[in-house]
């Protein structure tokens, strides 16, 4: 029976996300309309330049990518009950491991070797920018949103000085490191299915979207399936019975944000070593708060984070092409638009659950009937 103020959980997880979207459309529309546009036709072109042909779908899936690694990142932490601001700094500092595995062993070492190389290198550096916010949060009360949105200036930073002053290649003054080797690029999906006799059009669309789906995988696995990703749960619902029960909060704390930190590492992954092929600034692009409310709108469960990555993967591809057909639809009305998804999803995803409570709300029984 639905608790008193709750709804069913395929309400929850299905039917208020939608509500919330629609929203968010209906909202646009309207903004589209208050330029002199049509809506109708805005959001055709939209879906059109997001699914409408090869190259379109390629990018969102690409964007996709980058997502579910983001999303899956805010849902680990989450789930202990933790706020991981950091996915954007964590991701950054990621792709610095990724690259510097690459700048390292290329030429030197085949790619088979250099993958899983880069994979535990984006994973290691991500996770090891979310240690020092989970000591302060663990052991010093230090609030993790604080330490983690500092952390991401720090990344900042600190990339910044390294492609200026240390990594930059020698005679260049664009603050980039030298292109990889081709033999550890990793291939990108039209070349994979070229393989076996597939033709589709070039995109930036990489094996790093394979990955991602193993990673959903995983991360289902460990957070469902496990002892640890139990006590995570545990933690994160009810930290005294948690530690009633045996678990101990501080090192919950520091696992949990270890993972979310390397799952946003593997950014790197499809920006560094499947796209840029370098090391660069700015590549995260807000991937890493994009990522919050991708896991608020997927309710933290891989499924619904590959769908809710697809929907934002969509709106940037789609949005790419609003501003290209519509002159009076500009680069930052797109971003209104995905800024308008992002508070429905995120600042707003539960405005409606009152509402659905009632509607779905199971009358109680009677006290006649219940004896």
């Amino acid at each position: 029976m639905t608790a008193p103020g709750e709804v069913p959980r395929w309400v929850d997880i299905g039917l208020i996300p939608l509500i919330n979207i629609t929203a968010a459309f209906l909202v646009s529309g309207l903004v589209i309309l208050a330029i002199g546009e049509n809506p109708i036709e805005a959001l055709t072109v939209m879906l059109r330049g997001a699914f409408g042909y090869q190259e379109g779908l390629g990018y969102t899936l690409y964007y996709t990518t980058n997502f579910i690694f983001t999303g899956l990142a805010v849902a680990v932490a989450f789930h202990a009950g933790l706020f991981n601001i950091g996915g954007e700094g964590q991701a950054y500092i990621g792709g610095l491991g990724v690259g510097l595995v690459c700048l390292a062993f290329d030429g030197a070492l085949p790619f088979a070797l250099v993958l899983p190389i880069a994979v535990l290198g984006g994973a290691a550096f991500g996770g090891a920018w979310a240690v020092v916010p989970a000591y302060l949060q663990a052991y010093r009360g230090s609030h993790i949103v604080i330490t983690t949105i500092m952390f991401n200036f720090i990344a900042s930073a600190l990339m910044v000085y390294l492609l200026v002053n240390v990594l930059i290649q020698p005679g260049q003054m664009s603050p980039e490191s030298r292109e990889f080797v081709e033999d550890v690029w990793l291939p990108f999906m039209h070349e994979m299915l070229g393989w076996v006799g597939i033709e589709v059009t070039r995109s930036p669309l990489n094996a790093s979207f394979l990955f991602a789906l193993i990673c959903c995988g995983l991360v289902w696995a460990f957070i469902w399936r496990t002892g640890w990703g139990y006590a995570i749960r545990a933690t994160g619902h009810n930290e005294s019975a948690a530690v009633y029960a045996g678990i101990d909060p501080k090192r919950i704390i520091v696992l949990s944000m270890c993972l979310s930190g390397g799952l946003a590492g593997l950014v790197g992954l499809n920006e560094i070593m499947g796209v840029q092929h370098r090391l660069l600034l700015n590549f995260t692009a807000g991937y890493g708060f994009t990522g919050i409310a991708v896991a608020l709108m997927g309710r933290n469960h891989p499924v619904g984070i590959v769908l809710a990555s697809l929907l934002f993967g969509a709106l940037y591809q789609g949005g790419a092409e609003l501003d290209f057909e519509f002159a009076t639809i500009t680069r930052d009305l797109v971003l209104v638009i995905q800024g308008l998804v992002i508070l429905f999803s995120g600042a707003l995803a539960y405005m409606f659950n009152p509402i659905m409570a009632r509607w779905f709300q199971r009358p109680a029984p009677s006290p006649e009937a219940t004896e």
